[in-house]
């Protein structure tokens, strides 16, 4: 599904935050990705996502390389990954549900298909009572659950999450969690960045840290990984 090869990153003149990153990811497979702030998580993830171009190296994904995609055809393929963001990233004058609907609205989505799909999406993270509601009359929770609704409404092969659960207490971040675990048994593949020590103890799911500008995997000896979540590093 995902594979890295000899990825490097840079910003302006100084060293490179990803340093010769080389991974693959199975289709369907659940991640957590960890590391010290500033490690490069982030920016893997916006490599990932497509919202930046890594400055050497390969990224595969559906087949093809996309890190030498032209600008044409790159929105193409953002439209099989869905994205969640800490900071929520909702537009305040926009309604929950019309948040929601914005991706399939922006790709021409007849009026009545997306909002049937809103309504199913609304019904599935539990706020069709704030169907109206501007972002501002929602908690931290209820937005991340806007946030992860409108990424899923494409229907996206892979689900890419920035520190999901950051600004979330523990009962929340459960809450959160759970949609991710169904965004996978639904065939997602499903990949998390977070700093959230709770979730890393208490997950079943591949574990992979970032440290020196490389991505190495974390395992567990009393819990073998299953060929579905484990990573298999590129030669």
């Amino acid at each position: 599904m995902i594979t890295c090869q000899h990825v490097f990153k840079s910003y302006a003149s100084h060293q490179p935050i990803l340093r010769d990153v080389n991974f693959s990811l199975r289709a369907g497979g659940y991640y957590l990705l960890t590391g010290r702030s500033g490690a490069g998580k982030s920016t893997l993830l916006n490599i990932l996502s497509l919202n930046m171009l890594p400055s050497q190296g390969d990224v595969f994904m559906f087949g093809q390389n996309v890190a030498h995609l032209g600008r044409d055809v790159l929105p193409l393929v953002r439209r099989r990954i869905g994205c969640v963001y800490q900071n929520y990233r909702l537009f305040n004058h926009l309604t929950v549900a019309e948040n929601i609907a914005l991706p399939q609205k922006v790709m021409g989505v007849s009026p009545r298909e997306y909002r049937r799909k809103t309504e199913e999406l609304l019904h599935w993270v539990h706020l069709e009572h704030h169907r109206d509601s501007l972002p501002v009359m929602l908690s931290g929770g209820e937005k991340q659950r806007v946030a992860i609704a409108r990424a899923v409404i494409n229907n996206p092969s892979i689900i890419l999450a920035d520190e999901p659960t950051g600004n979330l207490d523990p009962e929340l971040s459960k809450k959160v969690m759970y949609l991710f675990d169904v965004l996978n048994q639904q065939g997602a593949t499903v990949f998390i960045a977070t700093h959230d020590p709770r979730l890393m103890e208490q997950s079943k799911h591949h574990i992979l840290e970032i440290a020196d500008g490389q991505v190495h995997e974390r395992v567990r000896p009393s819990s073998p990984l299953s060929p579905k979540t484990r990573i298999y590093p590129v030669e």
